[in-house]
């Protein structure tokens, strides 16, 4: 059963990324990853929250992590877009635009995970 509650998260969390990152590419029309961007940070502090509400309350069962963290925020994160991105704009040389990338997506997403789960622990 944890494979059909993965897959079902994994679907909609693939879907949810392309409709974010694709508005957010539109919405902000630059050639920087700002949709990608913002899935990971957005995904960053989702895993935080569910993570205290799921792993360490214990609210819902395993499925219920199945489905929201393995299953919809992992395939809603996008490090191997990430990644891609990365290597593209060193290809491109636009080395400003590369560590300014990397250095929003690492702190910042760490930042998140971090906040979501300091807002979790404080609501309960």
């Amino acid at each position: 059963m944890a494979y059909f509650w993965i897959a079902i998260g994994g679907a909609l969390g693939a879907m949810a990324r392309f409709g974010m990152a694709s508005a957010v590419f539109k919405w902000v029309d630059r050639p920087f990853p700002y949709g990608t961007l913002s899935v990971n940070l957005l995904g960053s502090f989702a895993i935080g929250v569910a993570y205290i509400w799921l792993v360490e309350n214990g609210f819902g069962g395993e499925q219920h992590r199945h489905l929201a963290m393995v299953g919809f925020l992992g395939a809603f994160t996008t490090f191997s877009t990430f990644s891609l991105e990365s290597i593209s704009l060193l290809q491109d040389a636009r080395y400003d635009a590369f560590l300014a990338y990397i250095g929003a997506s690492l702190l910042g997403c760490l930042t998140a995970t971090a906040a979501g789960m300091w807002l979790s622990k404080s609501l309960v």
